[in-house]
């Protein structure tokens, strides 16, 4: 589960979490229903934004599903139809793309030969489903599959001095194009060239937050990043952040709607909430002094692969205290990490709120409770 767009319980009003969910859930089923039990490990909180704004296009589609650990074994309507198996196929790729590169660079357990040549297995299968997938709903999976390539050849290429917007190019480029299309899905191809830079921008946008939320860990583990690599400040990668969640928020007024009320707010208000997350949660705990632990014995491969594999399908990972399953290490479920009961400092104004009335057009910050 990754994403930038991370919205608790107190950042959206109940009917709008509601929706949220079912979008989630509607895409964590679209996921297992057309690509199997472990493409569900493939659900991502940006994805559910290509959902999102098909239906905000056009109207609900929704269907019953059975219990799920993540509802407390409870049933719930989900969201059903062409832009919940856009969002699986598009994240689908995305998570191919993204195992691939962990196999490449011979990251932690991918350095290992049995590990390795199982993720090659599996990002070949979903490189076939999602191409599958995209066919039956008229999007070339190919733009997203390229854009990786090109990613790894500008990476490989970059220096100090290097223009940090080169390397963002190929995730705006596919996010866009997967904007584009919920367009064609919703029957509104006037809204694609306003929605096509509404992706580019958002693309950007989760780009540089990764890259800025990683970089002491990738600077600590000598890994790759794109901030240390072109020598970029953190300032300017903040600029460029809010200059970005700016430029979603124009994008968006030109977008004809049947209902933006969900879309608005996980585009101009989330997006905004995760440049704070990022820039003023982590730069304060950069320089927060850690006492020193040892760290449990890691497993061996094999049973780190098996501890995974139940954790991810017990959903575990996601909603439980649990043991890593490779290092060992105590972690905190997902869902634990972003419950913001006792720091959240959201106001109760943001309860009745719903951005039905909010026009962010002109770059205003709205009322000061975040509505």
């Amino acid at each position: 589960m990754f994403g930038i767009v991370r919205p608790c319980r107190h950042s959206l009003p109940e009917p709008l979490r509601a929706a949220w969910l079912a979008h989630l859930c509607g895409l964590c089923l679209a996921l297992r229903d057309g690509h199997g039990q472990l493409a569900r490990t493939a659900t991502n909180y940006d994805g559910l934004v290509i959902s999102v704004l098909v239906e905000a296009q056009s109207a609900p589609s929704r269907r019953q599903a059975g219990p799920c650990p993540l509802r407390g074994m409870r049933g719930a309507q989900v969201s059903d139809g062409e832009g919940a198996r856009l969002a699986a196929t598009v994240s689908l790729a995305l998570a191919s793309a993204k195992v691939r590169d962990h196999v490449l660079d011979r990251d932690g357990v991918f350095a290992r030969r049995p590990v390795a040549s199982t993720a090659r297995a599996v990002v070949r299968r979903w490189d076939r489903q999602s191409g599958r997938a995209g066919d039956r709903i008229g999007f070339d999976t190919a733009v997203l599959l390229e854009a990786a390539d090109r990613q790894g050849e500008l990476e490989r290429t970059a220096t100090a001095g290097s223009p940090l917007l080169a390397l963002t190019e190929p995730t705006e480029t596919a996010t866009a194009a997967a904007t584009a299309h919920t367009a064609v899905l919703a029957g509104r191809p006037d809204n694609a060239p306003a929605l096509r830079e509404v992706g580019r921008l958002f693309g950007r946008l989760a780009h540089l937050l990764d890259a800025a939320e990683d970089q002491a860990e990738d600077d600590a583990n000598g890994a790759w990043n794109p901030l240390t690599a072109t020598g970029t400040s953190r300032a300017e990668a903040e600029r460029l952040c809010r200059d970005a969640t700016h430029g979603i928020r124009l994008a968006l007024a030109e977008v004809e709607f049947t209902d933006r009320t969900l879309a608005h707010r996980l585009l101009a208000h989330e997006t905004r909430r995760a440049v704070d997350r990022v820039f003023v949660r982590t730069d304060h705990e950069t320089h927060q002094p850690h006492a020193p632990e040892r760290p449990p014995a890691p497993r061996d491969p094999l049973t780190g692969c098996a501890m995974w594999a139940l954790l991810a399908c017990s959903c575990q990972l996601l909603c439980c205290e649990h043991e890593d399953p490779w290092s060992g290490e105590r972690r905190e479920g997902f869902c634990q990490r972003n419950d913001c009961s006792d720091a959240c400092d959201c106001c109760n104004c943001c309860s009745g709120c719903d951005c039905s009335s909010c026009d962010c057009s002109d770059g205003c910050d709205c009322c000061s409770c975040d509505c």
